[in-house]
């Protein structure tokens, strides 16, 4: 059996095995059960033998036939047991598996998920943690106790005629030959199954994530090709996995139908020279028949082990990619906690290493309390701003400090518990609108909860919805308008009690009357907060205490409304664009 190895790991046997570990004890009560069911059906053709010998020697055999009996529902009992317990530990493995990649693709640094397919990420938790079901019993266990089991038959089989031994043992040498041929074909099938199931997934995602600009766009029928095509690659990849499988299997079967016919045909020989009687031949022919369960309990657990492989050196693929520390959550700053401080010196930074830089040495300081807002042109590097703050990414250059302590410095937890985020798209998750406020601050208060409500202006949504805060909203949010959706997003952020607060966009999708509403909230959490906008609407930010103006990832000045229309000529384009030209 070829060893399978991850691309830079152990042995996946050596993976399996810490996957197994905490299931030891359950694996090896269902072991013994399996075996414990081998042992009383190798009795048996023992028991048959006797049987023959009495009708021969015309003895009774009620004693014979009523222990043939007992093995049989023995058998039956300890089969069907020792096959629950196994498959209840399968499953526990398979529970085990997808917590353990669950909570580490949770932790994932923002650039290893940019670089990766979320469809292909859930392909790994959900197909290929489910193979490790099958390679934990068929394999793991499968190899033990068919392994035993085999060694036990070829043993008594050895007993009862050591020259009948010796032609079965030749059959079947030359079909482990055979499939020493087949199973390294059937890692690399398995391998690349389960590769273009992740890619499949990968594609579905994409078209479900867009659907309504793919309908949009009348691209249905191109779309669906796509996604076929990738169906028919798994099919293919499937199949070809299949084939050597199936290779596999009818090999060690046709080994024991020529072992069959051979020692049928060699025992009758003996018996007609008088070597060995009928009940020797028999019992010797039951053994025959008894050994194709291990041998095809082998062979499966070989091939099962190839396929159980490449889903663990696929697990271990996605265990490699950088994560942030497991840390236990930070504590939300309590009511009334002082304002951050924030200041970027001289930072760099791009977004990989064939990527131009989207800073060129910004630097800029904001005090505690008050609006900071920043402008200018798209591309200019704002939202990036945002994301090396939370440090979703870290600068290449430069220093990043909050309450004047590099932010390289801070528990990461501890940063994040001090910040609200307010995203540019302002993602709502499937679940309940009370679900999505409290996702932040899961302990907040009913009164805190109804404040937030009303200073969002979401107290009028709320009163229309069925159920209250307890309405679903639908995946991603799709039963509430893009306007709702926001709110829903600063009241989430606002109930984090944040000492340092991010708005993106905060405002981009709201009506003139709400826009209007929520600039007052937000000048008034100014006052005790530390508020940073973005935005490209200017009569967002015409009241900020400070504007960063940014351009090509650099910062170009800083100062008042009044004070940039007049001295920052790229401001007052933009200010007179949108007719702000003059002072409010």
């Amino acid at each position: 059996m070829s060893i399978a190895k991850t691309p830079s790991g152990p042995p996946a046997w050596r993976l399996l095995l810490d996957y197994v570990r905490p299931h030891r004890w359950s694996l090896l009560a269902g072991a013994l059960l399996a075996l414990a069911t081998g042992a009383s059906g190798l009795v048996l053709p023992l028991v048959a033998r006797e049987l023959i010998g009495d009708l021969s020697h015309d003895r009774p055999i009620g004693g014979a036939l009523l222990g043939m009996s007992a093995l049989v529902v023995a058998n039956t009992v300890l089969g069907a047991l020792g096959s629950y317990v196994l498959r209840r530990t399968a499953e526990s493995v398979v529970l085990g598996a997808r917590r353990t990649l669950s909570s580490y693709l949770l932790r994932l640094r923002i650039p290893a998920v940019d670089r990766s397919e979320p469809g292909d990420l859930m392909a790994r938790i959900t197909s290929d943690t489910t193979l490790l079901r099958e390679v934990t019993t068929d394999s793991l266990v499968g190899l033990g106790t068919g392994g035993l089991t085999l060694v036990a038959t070829v043993v008594m089989m050895g007993v009862v005629d050591p020259v009948l031994l010796g032609i079965t043992m030749g059959v079947i040498l030359v079909a482990g030959t055979v499939l020493g041929l087949i199973v390294p074909r059937i890692n690399r099938a398995s391998r690349d199954a389960q590769a273009a199931v992740g890619a499949m997934g990968a594609s579905l995602e994409r078209i479900l994530g867009a659907l309504r600009t793919i309908k949009a766009s009348g691209a249905e029928h191109r779309e669906e090709r796509t996604i076929h095509a990738a169906a028919e690659e798994s099919w293919r990849q499937s199949v070809r996995a299949a084939k050597w499988t199936a290779a596999a299997g009818n090999t060690a079967g046709l080994a024991m139908q020529i072992a069959f016919i051979t020692v049928l045909a060699a025992g009758g020989a003996r018996v007609a020279t008088g070597a060995i009687d009928v009940g020797t031949l028999v019992a010797f022919l039951l053994f025959v028949f008894y050994l194709m369960s291990p041998i095809q309990q082998v062979v499966g657990a070989i091939t099962q082990y190839q396929t159980g492989a490449a889903a663990l050196a696929r697990i271990e693929e996605a265990k490699q990619l950088p994560s942030e520390p497991a840390t236990a959550p930070a504590p939300l700053p309590s009511p009334g906690a002082e304002p951050a401080a924030l200041a970027f010196e001289d930072v760099r930074f791009r977004y990989a290493d064939d990527l131009p830089y989207v800073h060129h040495g910004v630097s800029f300081t904001v005090p505690p309390r008050g609006m900071t807002a920043f402008v200018g042109p798209s591309g200019a590097g704002k939202t990036t701003v945002f994301s090396l703050i939370e440090r979703f990414y870290d600068p290449e250059a430069g220093v990043i400090t909050v309450d004047g302590v590099d932010i390289a410095e801070w528990e990461l937890t501890r940063l994040r518990s001090a910040i609200g985020y307010v995203e540019q798209d302002a993602p709502v998750l499937s679940g309940s609108l009370r679900d999505n406020l409290l996702l932040g601050n899961p302990d907040a208060e009913e009164g805190e909860v109804t404040r937030v409500v009303k200073t969002t202006r979401l107290d009028g949504l709320v009163e229309r919805l069925p159920q209250g805060l307890d309405t679903l909203v639908g995946h991603r949010g799709t039963k509430l308008s893009g306007g709702e959706r926001q709110r829903v997003a600063i009241a989430r952020a606002l109930l984090r009690r944040p000492r340092l607060l991010l708005l993106d966009e905060a405002t981009s999708q709201l009506d003139a009357v709400n826009e209007a509403a929520l600039r007052d909230t937000v000048a008034d959490v100014s006052r005790t907060t530390t508020v940073l906008v973005v935005a490209h609407r200017l009569s967002t930010v015409t009241m900020a205490d400070r504007i960063v103006v940014m351009d090509a990832g650099r910062v170009r000045a800083v100062g008042t409304h009044t004070e940039l229309v007049s001295a920052d000529p790229l401001y007052a384009e933009l200010a007179a664009t949108q007719f702000l030209a003059t002072a409010p």
